[in-house]
Protein backbone atom coordinates (compact mmCIF):
# COMPACT_ATOMS: atom_id res chain seq x y z
CA UNK A 1 0.00 0.00 0.00
CA UNK A 2 2.62 2.28 1.21
CA UNK A 3 4.70 2.07 -2.26
CA UNK A 4 1.34 2.37 -4.11
CA UNK A 5 1.08 5.39 -2.73
CA UNK A 6 4.51 6.99 -3.39
CA UNK A 7 3.77 5.64 -6.78
CA UNK A 8 0.51 7.85 -7.36
CA UNK A 9 2.23 10.76 -5.65
CA UNK A 10 5.03 10.75 -8.91
CA UNK A 11 1.97 10.19 -11.17
CA UNK A 12 -0.15 13.10 -10.01
CA UNK A 13 2.72 15.68 -9.54
CA UNK A 14 1.93 17.22 -12.50
CA UNK A 15 -1.41 18.11 -10.55
CA UNK A 16 0.25 18.74 -7.31
CA UNK A 17 3.35 19.77 -7.55
CA UNK A 18 3.98 17.20 -4.96
CA UNK A 19 6.53 14.47 -5.24
CA UNK A 20 6.79 12.96 -1.99
CA UNK A 21 4.75 13.14 0.71
CA UNK A 22 5.49 14.26 4.09
CA UNK A 23 7.63 12.04 5.76
CA UNK A 24 5.75 12.32 9.42
CA UNK A 25 2.55 11.65 7.47
CA UNK A 26 4.12 8.38 5.65
CA UNK A 27 5.07 6.89 8.79
CA UNK A 28 1.88 7.50 10.50
CA UNK A 29 0.12 5.29 7.84
CA UNK A 30 2.45 3.08 7.67
CA UNK A 31 2.04 2.71 11.36
CA UNK A 32 -1.85 2.08 11.52
CA UNK A 33 -3.43 -0.48 10.63
CA UNK A 34 -6.33 -0.12 8.03
CA UNK A 35 -7.89 -2.98 8.45
CA UNK A 36 -9.43 -2.29 12.04
CA UNK A 37 -11.39 0.43 10.20
CA UNK A 38 -13.05 -1.73 7.25
CA UNK A 39 -16.20 -4.31 7.08
CA UNK A 40 -15.06 -7.50 8.24
CA UNK A 41 -15.26 -9.16 4.87
CA UNK A 42 -13.10 -6.25 3.20
CA UNK A 43 -10.36 -6.88 5.66
CA UNK A 44 -7.91 -8.70 2.92
CA UNK A 45 -8.58 -5.36 0.78
CA UNK A 46 -7.90 -2.76 3.69
CA UNK A 47 -4.39 -2.74 2.12
CA UNK A 48 -4.95 -2.12 -1.33
CA UNK A 49 -4.56 2.02 -2.45
CA UNK A 50 -7.97 2.28 -2.84
CA UNK A 51 -11.61 3.34 -1.46
CA UNK A 52 -13.84 0.65 0.20
CA UNK A 53 -17.58 0.33 1.68
CA UNK A 54 -17.93 1.09 5.18
CA UNK A 55 -22.12 1.15 4.70
CA UNK A 56 -24.98 3.62 4.67
CA UNK A 57 -23.41 4.79 1.01
CA UNK A 58 -19.62 6.03 3.01
CA UNK A 59 -16.77 5.07 1.91
CA UNK A 60 -12.98 4.84 3.66
CA UNK A 61 -10.66 7.45 1.69
CA UNK A 62 -8.20 6.11 -0.55
CA UNK A 63 -4.91 5.70 1.47
CA UNK A 64 -2.80 8.08 -1.35
CA UNK A 65 -5.83 10.65 -0.68
CA UNK A 66 -5.86 10.36 3.10
CA UNK A 67 -1.80 11.09 2.60
CA UNK A 68 -2.31 13.98 0.34
CA UNK A 69 -5.04 15.85 2.49
CA UNK A 70 -2.91 15.39 5.36
CA UNK A 71 -0.20 16.32 3.54
CA UNK A 72 -1.70 20.07 2.39
CA UNK A 73 -2.69 20.65 6.00
CA UNK A 74 0.91 20.52 7.31
CA UNK A 75 -0.22 19.59 11.03
CA UNK A 76 1.92 20.51 13.81
CA UNK A 77 1.89 18.76 17.16
CA UNK A 78 -0.22 21.91 18.42
CA UNK A 79 -2.90 22.04 15.98
CA UNK A 80 -6.34 21.20 16.82
CA UNK A 81 -7.87 20.02 13.86
CA UNK A 82 -11.50 19.63 12.46
CA UNK A 83 -12.88 16.69 10.18
CA UNK A 84 -16.49 16.64 8.80
CA UNK A 85 -17.02 12.98 7.81
CA UNK A 86 -15.76 10.68 10.58
CA UNK A 87 -16.78 7.85 8.21
CA UNK A 88 -14.96 4.71 9.62
CA UNK A 89 -12.40 6.95 11.83
CA UNK A 90 -9.36 6.04 9.33
CA UNK A 91 -8.58 9.30 8.89
CA UNK A 92 -9.18 10.79 12.57
CA UNK A 93 -6.87 8.12 13.77
CA UNK A 94 -4.48 9.79 11.05
CA UNK A 95 -4.95 13.08 12.14
CA UNK A 96 -4.89 12.31 15.98
CA UNK A 97 -1.13 10.72 15.48
CA UNK A 98 0.23 13.93 14.71
CA UNK A 99 -2.57 16.57 16.06
CA UNK A 100 -3.02 17.88 19.85
CA UNK A 101 -6.55 17.27 19.58
CA UNK A 102 -8.64 16.19 16.70
CA UNK A 103 -12.63 17.20 16.69
CA UNK A 104 -14.82 14.90 14.12
CA UNK A 105 -18.51 14.97 13.18
CA UNK A 106 -20.39 12.29 11.43
CA UNK A 107 -24.03 12.96 10.32
CA UNK A 108 -24.94 9.13 10.05
CA UNK A 109 -25.61 8.15 13.77
CA UNK A 110 -24.23 4.57 13.26
CA UNK A 111 -21.09 5.33 11.71
CA UNK A 112 -20.73 8.02 14.56
CA UNK A 113 -21.40 5.27 17.11
CA UNK A 114 -18.86 2.58 15.53
CA UNK A 115 -15.90 5.21 14.76
CA UNK A 116 -16.65 6.50 18.48
CA UNK A 117 -16.00 2.99 19.88
CA UNK A 118 -13.36 1.95 17.38
CA UNK A 119 -11.19 5.31 18.24
CA UNK A 120 -11.54 4.78 21.99
CA UNK A 121 -10.42 1.19 22.04
CA UNK A 122 -7.77 1.78 19.91
CA UNK A 123 -6.85 4.40 22.93
CA UNK A 124 -7.05 7.70 20.78
CA UNK A 125 -7.46 10.00 23.76
CA UNK A 126 -7.19 13.34 21.96
CA UNK A 127 -10.33 12.43 19.71
CA UNK A 128 -13.90 13.68 20.27
CA UNK A 129 -16.50 12.29 18.26
CA UNK A 130 -20.23 14.09 18.24
CA UNK A 131 -22.71 13.16 15.56
CA UNK A 132 -24.22 16.14 13.71
CA UNK A 133 -24.36 18.55 10.32
CA UNK A 134 -20.51 18.82 9.62
CA UNK A 135 -21.86 21.90 7.42
CA UNK A 136 -22.31 23.64 10.52
CA UNK A 137 -18.56 22.77 12.29
CA UNK A 138 -18.14 22.50 15.72
CA UNK A 139 -18.84 26.26 17.43
CA UNK A 140 -18.32 24.89 20.98
CA UNK A 141 -14.56 23.53 20.16
CA UNK A 142 -13.41 26.38 17.86
CA UNK A 143 -11.16 28.18 16.30
CA UNK A 144 -9.15 25.56 14.54
CA UNK A 145 -6.00 25.48 13.01
CA UNK A 146 -6.75 23.25 10.44
CA UNK A 147 -9.93 21.47 8.85
CA UNK A 148 -10.18 18.63 6.80
CA UNK A 149 -13.87 17.37 5.04
CA UNK A 150 -13.87 14.27 3.12
CA UNK A 151 -17.15 14.60 1.33
CA UNK A 152 -17.92 16.77 -1.51
CA UNK A 153 -20.30 20.25 -1.84
CA UNK A 154 -20.86 23.21 -4.15
CA UNK A 155 -18.97 25.39 -1.90
CA UNK A 156 -16.84 25.61 1.27
CA UNK A 157 -19.36 26.00 4.60
CA UNK A 158 -19.30 29.39 5.61
CA UNK A 159 -19.41 28.35 9.00
CA UNK A 160 -16.34 25.94 8.67
CA UNK A 161 -14.25 28.89 7.14
CA UNK A 162 -15.38 31.23 9.90
CA UNK A 163 -14.66 28.63 12.62
CA UNK A 164 -10.64 28.17 11.17
CA UNK A 165 -8.10 30.59 12.61
CA UNK A 166 -6.59 32.83 10.58
CA UNK A 167 -3.97 31.99 8.92
CA UNK A 168 -5.43 28.15 9.40
CA UNK A 169 -5.80 25.79 6.39
CA UNK A 170 -8.70 24.06 5.19
CA UNK A 171 -8.50 21.64 2.73
CA UNK A 172 -12.21 19.85 0.96
CA UNK A 173 -13.22 18.64 -1.74
CA UNK A 174 -15.41 20.96 -4.15
CA UNK A 175 -17.95 20.32 -7.14
CA UNK A 176 -20.70 18.23 -8.43
CA UNK A 177 -21.48 14.98 -6.48
CA UNK A 178 -22.07 13.50 -9.99
CA UNK A 179 -19.66 15.43 -11.99
CA UNK A 180 -16.49 17.29 -11.87
CA UNK A 181 -15.04 17.93 -8.44
CA UNK A 182 -11.43 19.58 -7.27
CA UNK A 183 -9.36 18.99 -4.29
CA UNK A 184 -9.34 22.52 -3.11
CA UNK A 185 -6.84 23.71 0.12
CA UNK A 186 -7.95 27.41 0.99
CA UNK A 187 -5.68 29.46 3.65
CA UNK A 188 -7.37 32.13 5.86
CA UNK A 189 -6.65 35.17 5.36
CA UNK A 190 -6.65 38.43 7.90
CA UNK A 191 -9.89 40.22 6.59
CA UNK A 192 -11.80 36.52 6.92
CA UNK A 193 -11.55 35.00 3.27
CA UNK A 194 -10.04 31.95 1.77
CA UNK A 195 -6.99 32.25 -0.64
CA UNK A 196 -7.72 29.23 -2.62
CA UNK A 197 -6.09 26.84 -5.09
CA UNK A 198 -7.24 23.61 -7.18
CA UNK A 199 -4.90 20.95 -6.00
CA UNK A 200 -6.45 18.06 -7.97
CA UNK A 201 -9.64 16.45 -10.03
CA UNK A 202 -10.91 13.89 -7.00
CA UNK A 203 -14.39 11.56 -6.60
CA UNK A 204 -16.04 11.93 -3.17
CA UNK A 205 -18.94 10.95 -1.43
CA UNK A 206 -21.96 14.08 -0.79
CA UNK A 207 -21.75 16.07 2.37
CA UNK A 208 -25.33 15.59 3.49
CA UNK A 209 -27.76 17.19 5.66
CA UNK A 210 -29.85 20.44 6.50
CA UNK A 211 -26.80 22.89 5.68
CA UNK A 212 -26.37 21.19 1.52
CA UNK A 213 -30.36 21.28 1.55
CA UNK A 214 -30.44 24.62 2.32
CA UNK A 215 -27.58 25.93 -0.28
CA UNK A 216 -29.61 23.79 -2.94
CA UNK A 217 -32.84 25.87 -1.96
CA UNK A 218 -31.18 29.33 -2.11
CA UNK A 219 -29.68 28.21 -5.54
CA UNK A 220 -32.74 26.80 -6.85
CA UNK A 221 -34.76 30.20 -5.57
CA UNK A 222 -32.11 32.12 -7.30
CA UNK A 223 -32.58 30.32 -10.45
CA UNK A 224 -36.21 31.01 -10.35
CA UNK A 225 -35.66 34.61 -10.24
Amino acid sequence: MIEDIYELARLTERYTNISEFDKDVMKTLEKIDRSKFVPDFLKRDAFRNQPLPIGHGQTISQPYIVALMTHLLDIQTSDRVLEIGTGSGYQAAVLAELAKDVFTIEIVPELAKTAKKRLSDLKYENVAVKEGDGWYGWPDAAPFDKIIVTAVAKEIPPELIEQLKVGGLIVMPVGDSEGSQDLMLGAKQKDGTLDSESILPVQFVPLTGEGVLTLRSQESNGKDK
